[in-house]
Parts: C-alpha cells; sequence; structure tokens
C-alpha cells in the first residue's frame, strides 16, 4: 500500500476553495443535533484531498454544504471561501441555495460525483439528456454542438459506442458503466472542483481500479482539484494528496498521505490504519479494533469526543476541553493533547505513565 501513497503534495499556490469553521445543525424531536463541529480545510488547485472518517462522521454532509444541497433542516454556519469565475472570492454559504449566483457555480464550477449512480440518474431521461442538461445550461444552447460535447466526454471516460448509449436510459447501463456517466455528467462543464462522495463504493475492485484511474487521468486533461471523500484507506493511498481525517464532525489529523500513512498520531488515525490487512501479515493475525461506539453528536459532554474510546486519554485534560488542531511540522496536524502536548497533558502524562 505505502508504495503507491504519493510522496509529497504538488507545488501550487493557488488556493481554490477555503472551508472555515463550518458547523452544521440538525433540528430533530429530541434536541439540535452538531452533525458538524467546526471543520477547517483547504484545497489548492489541482490537488486531491481525501476526507477520510467512518459513516456518520459529517464527510457527507460537508461536502453537501459546499453546493448548498443540504436538506432545509440542516442549518450551516462558518465560511466557505470559493474562488468563482465572475464572483471573485465569496463565501457560498452566504449565497441564496436558489438563486443565480450559486447556480452558476453548481454544476458548472464546482461539481459532485455521487454515492448511487442509480439514485442519481433520473429513470424518465435518457443518459444523454441527463449529461446534455448541463452542458447546455452553463456551455451553449445549440443543440448539435452541445451534444458534440457530451458525446466527446463520454468518450474521454471510457463508454464504448458513446452514439448508441447517449440513446439509452440507466436501467441499459451497468453498474461500472453508469458511473463512468456519472463522471461525465460530472465533468462535461470542466468544473476547477469535483466533489467524489465515495464514488467507487458500489463497485467491485477491477472496476473501482478502473474508474480511479479514469479520474487521476481527467484530472491531469482538466486541471482540477479533486475533493475526494471515502472510509476505504486503500484508495485514499493511490488517490490523493493530503488527507483529513474526520470524527464525530471535526477534522482530528490532517496531512500528506505520505505523513499519514508512514506516522499516523492521532489515536483514532492509528485505529484506522490497524484495522486494514497489510501485506505480510498472517491470516490468523487478528485486525486491530477500536473499543466503544461513536457517540451521538447531541449533548456532548465537555472533551474530546474520542475520550471514551482513546486508549492514550488523560483524565482531568481530555475529558475537560477540547483539542484543537496543532501543527506538528510539514503541514501535519493533530487534535490531540496527548500528541501534541498542553501544560496539564505533560505532568498528567508522566504521573500516568
Amino acid at each position: 500500500m505505502e508504495q503507491d501513497v504519493k510522496k509529497t503534495v504538488p507545488d501550487h499556490d493557488e488556493t481554490i476553495i477555503e472551508v472555515r469553521d463550518l458547523r452544521i445543525n440538525i433540528k430533530v424531536d429530541e434536541g439540535t443535533l452538531t452533525a458538524v463541529r467546526g471543520v477547517n480545510f483547504e484545497i489548492k488547485k489541482g490537488e486531491t484531498l481525501g476526507l477520510v472518517g467512518e459513516s456518520g462522521c459529517g464527510k457527507s454532509l460537508t461536502s453537501k454544504a459546499i453546493l448548498g444541497i443540504n436538506d432545509k433542516k440542516c442549518k450551516a454556519s462558518g465560511e466557505i471561501i470559493f474562488d468563482a469565475d465572475g464572483l471573485g472570492r465569496v463565501n457560498l454559504l452566504e449565497l441564496d441555495p436558489r438563486g443565480k449566483e450559486i447556480r452558476s457555480v453548481r454544476g458548472k464550477q464546482i461539481s459532485m460525483i455521487f454515492q448511487e449512480p442509480m439514485v442519481a440518474f433520473s429513470p424518465m431521461y435518457t443518459i444523454g439528456d441527463q449529461i446534455n442538461e448541463a452542458t447546455r445550461l452553463h456551455i451553449t444552447k445549440d443543440k448539435k454542438k452541445s451534444k458534440e460535447i457530451s458525446l466527446d466526454v463520454m468518450k474521454k471516460v471510457g463508454i464504448a459506442n458513446a452514439e448508441k448509449r447517449y440513446n439509452q436510459y440507466p436501467h441499459e447501463f451497468s453498474g461500472g458503466m453508469l458511473q463512468r456517466a456519472l463522471i461525465a455528467m460530472a465533468l462535461v462543464c470542466n468544473p476547477k472542483l469535483l466533489i467524489a462522495d465515495e464514488p467507487t463504493t458500489a463497485l467491485d475492485v477491477t472496476i473501482q481500479a478502473q474508474i480511479l484511474e479514469i479520474m487521476k487521468e481527467l484530472q491531469k486533461d482538466f486541471g482540477m482539484s479533486i475533493l475526494f471523500i471515502t472510509h476505504d484507506l486503500g484508495v485514499v493511498a493511490g488517490m490523493c494528496d493530503r488527507v483529513a481525517v474526520m470524527y464525530l464532525g471535526k477534522v482530528v489529523e490532517t496531512g500528506t498521505a505520505a505523513d499519514i500513512y508512514a506516522n499516523p498520531q492521532h489515536p483514532y488515525t492509528q485505529g484506522l490504519l490497524g484495522s486494514v490487512h497489510k501485506i505480510g501479515t498472517k491470516n490468523q493475525d487478528k485486525l486491530f479494533s477500536i473499543e466503544g461506539t461513536v457517540p451521538v453528536a447531541m449533548n456532548l459532554p465537555a472533551g474530546c469526543g474520542f475520550y471514551e474510546r482513546c486508549g492514550k486519554r488523560i483524565e482531568g485534560v481530555c475529558n475537560v476541553s477540547e483539542p484543537e488542531l496543532v501543527d506538528t511540522g510539514c503541514g501535519h496536524k493533530i487534535a490531540c493533547f496527548a500528541c501534541t502536548g498542553c501544560p496539564n497533558a505533560k505532568k498528567e502524562g508522566k504521573a500516568n505513565e
């Protein structure tokens, strides 16, 4: 796995998008669920950021907040600063989710590959019509030209006999082919940022590898940035330049893919990597298991959200205040008192030893 990890982050100066203290609250019968609790990250031009974490940690809500497509019950605050053509650097959260400005960004400058292609496509329209919708909305009203553009992108993503496939319906496509069509629909307007929300989850390993290779090739061709959301650590190793690990609605560790895999420091990241099979291990070797369960993000007690499950927790420190991300060098940031230290943590840590 480690051989596939990219060794360095590309030398890009231009920041495409910056998420600052993003919080998402959801009103439910029992109270307010704080699904995202102050997420911070940035993506530079041409790089791929992997957003990693187990189901329910807030990855998809974070990505949908960028496009303003979360449910009405989700109330987002903070800032999502995007370098948009025609608008300049704008906070996407301040735009009307149904307004003209966000529509000039959504689908054209920022596009998204959703988890389930069978759900993302309407069964009532042909694949060509659905890809062509974005082309005619954002590029040209000319039917003939827009069809040529759509067919060209379909061919680029590896859809054989694109002219015939253009007039077929979603149910006539296999899972892998439908995923390619979904990628084509996302890329037809040459976006600055592509959000890929677990794009290979429903695919077998062979098709998964093909889809990832296509995405990397098209990234080079289009020069776009990618926010790659997944819980598959093997995919992250070969796909991403940088990684942000999320737990309970917060980013707990971030750094280059090489650093995260070679030297994971947060106990949660160590647990995730420890639960993956490695080459050379024996069949009888047990994988590491993180004890306990993820708490519900409602009326959370003071302290670190990982406190109850952490083997390195420090009584009187980790359960009193919540750690913030601290840069330990070379852009590797960790939110953990036991890892980064604090006045009380150093004392308690020695006492515990």
